[in-house]
């Protein structure tokens, strides 16, 4: 049976994380046990509120080398996706550049921040994180910072300007919108990394 593991970041979101498997039939557990994640088929690193924060309990965890030298494929979501990249802006912290790219603030275009709610995603076809997904569906967001699209961007969303949605390097793959709370095209994604990549 696939091991699915959440990785306990000390983050608000890895219940609902948790539950969106859970309707989807889909055994996964929250664990910091480091030889627990080691052994896992497939990892989650959820993530809500600053970088600087998420960084700091990482760290405290043991969990940053674990993590940066994980060979099964791995979901980072919202600020786990961005703690993907070399470097936050939010609090000005490095963090655990496993792929190139920054996270910064949206830029003020007149439209409010944080961006939240639901919208459109342009992905690259034939990506297997989105297969059998309508290309331009929406996903739910919650975020005041962003990666700007990159040699990793493998979707996009704009919100004023264009921004990564998602991006994939290797065995890490990151979305910003939280698919857990993105009704059908979230659950089928979900879906799609326990089964396709």
């Amino acid at each position: 049976m696939l091991k699915l593991t959440i990785i306990d970041t000390g983050c608000a979101n890895l219940s609902s994380v948790k539950f969106a498997f859970d309707r989807l039939g889909i055994q996964a557990e929250i664990s910091r046990d480091l030889s627990k994640i080691q052994s896992a088929d497939k990892l989650l690193l959820p993530g809500v509120g600053t970088a600087i924060a998420a960084m700091k309990n990482l760290h405290d965890r043991q969990l940053i080398d674990t993590i940066q030298n994980a060979t099964q494929p791995m979901l980072g979501i919202c600020l786990g996706m961005q703690l993907m990249t070399e470097f936050s802006r939010e609090g000005d912290v490095a963090t655990l550049n496993l792929m190139s790219g920054k996270t910064e603030l949206l830029p003020n275009t007149g439209l409010p921040l944080p961006h939240m709610g639901w919208n459109r995603v342009q992905y690259q076809a034939d990506h297997p994180l989105f297969h059998g997904i309508e290309q331009g569906s929406h996903f739910y967001f919650v975020h005041s910072y962003a990666v700007s699209p990159n040699t990793h961007t493998i979707a996009t969303c704009d919100y004023g300007v264009s921004f990564s949605a998602a991006i994939s390097n290797k065995n890490f793959y990151g979305v910003q919108f939280h698919p857990e709370r993105s009704g059908a095209a979230g659950a089928k994604l979900l879906r799609n990394f326990v089964e396709n990549v």
